[in-house]
């Protein structure tokens, strides 16, 4: 036998070995078995066959177990084929029960397979979580604009995780407490002097309803005092009626405008009238002579009458001006 041949034979009784190895997994059977979980080697290679890895499902197993939990093998490949997180559901009920905390099996997969982190709950149930919200501006009755930022102190509601509203819920509802709040003072000076007020009142309307968490405390941790909302509103009134009133001020005026335009128009074609009628009269007194009907001493006493008349209205508006001054 020629030593390619031995090479050849000892390749393929080294990878002969690995398969066996690789779907009769001896070491992680003798584990399990010196760890007190009891499965068998059969069942271990059933689950290379089920595309489920048995080292997931042991190690699990087996931290169960040191844990004080009885696990099912077949609801723990049941929820690894589901698509979900073996590892940190079997960590969530570990913390749970050290923690004295109702989680069972079925609940914490339920979460898990929601798309939550079920172990970050189970431990934020137990250490609370606190949330800054956004600066939370209000107007008080005086007018007076108040930016506030409150400190939410909450624990994970295990019971409402699955299809509880998150936090973005939980900010908006304090948010809108806190404006609520605000509005219904009397005074921006009254919320500055007890900005506990506020929180009492926030916590008081059971904003955690129907959300994944317990709301533990609302703290107010800053007041910042804004703008004079009231006088900028009343100034703003202000620019508005003046500007109106100018507005009808200028149509006056406008209309008082177009009013002496037109009065000059019509003064201006009496003015052509009269000039035309005037300009008739010598045509008529020729007319007169003409056919007899008025006399040279008629068209005199005529004229004497007009100086007489322009002679009374001179000596008239003399005395006027006399008298005005």
């Amino acid at each position: 036998m020629s030593v390619g041949m031995i090479v050849s034979v000892v390749l393929i009784g080294l990878f002969l070995l690995w398969l066996l190895f690789y779907f009769i997994p001896v070491g992680l059977w003798f584990n399990a078995l010196v760890s007190g979980v009891n499965v068998s080697l059969i069942q271990l290679i059933l689950m290379r066959w089920r595309k489920v890895p048995p080292t997931v499902i042991v190690r699990n197993l087996i931290a169960a177990k040191k844990a004080g939990l009885k696990l099912n093998r077949n609801e723990l490949e049941a929820h690894y084929l589901a698509g979900g997180h073996l590892n940190l559901v079997v960590q969530a009920l570990i913390s749970a029960d050290k923690a004295n905390m109702n989680l069972d099996f079925k609940t914490a997969t339920a979460i898990d397979l929601a798309g939550r982190n079920v172990f970050e709950a189970v431990q934020m149930s137990v250490n609370p979580k606190v949330i800054n919200t956004p600066p939370v501006t209000a107007v008080a009755k005086d007018g007076i604009q108040l930016i506030a930022t409150a400190r939410v102190t909450v624990r994970t509601n295990i019971k409402q995780l699955v299809g509880g509203a998150g936090e973005e819920t939980i900010l908006a509802r304090v948010g809108e407490g806190i404006v609520t709040s605000i509005g219904s003072a009397v005074t921006h000076k009254q919320v500055l002097e007890n900005p506990d007020s506020i929180s009492r009142v926030v916590l008081e309307k059971g904003l955690d309803s129907g959300t994944a968490y317990e709301i533990l405390s609302i703290d107010i941790a800053d007041i910042d005092v804004g703008k004079n909302i009231g006088a900028q509103l009343q100034i703003d009134q202000a620019n508005a009626d003046k500007n109106i009133a100018q507005a009808k001020a200028e149509e006056r005026r406008a209309m008082a405008v177009a009013s002496e335009q037109e009065m000059k128009a019509k003064a201006q074609e009496a003015r052509a009238k009269v000039i035309e009628a005037e300009a008739e009269v010598p045509l008529a007194l020729a007319a007169a002579f003409r056919s007899g009907n008025l006399g040279v001493m008629d068209y005199y006493r005529m004229e004497n009458v007009k100086s007489d008349t322009q002679m009374r209205d001179s000596i008239s508006k003399a005395g006027q001006k006399y008298a005005g001054k």
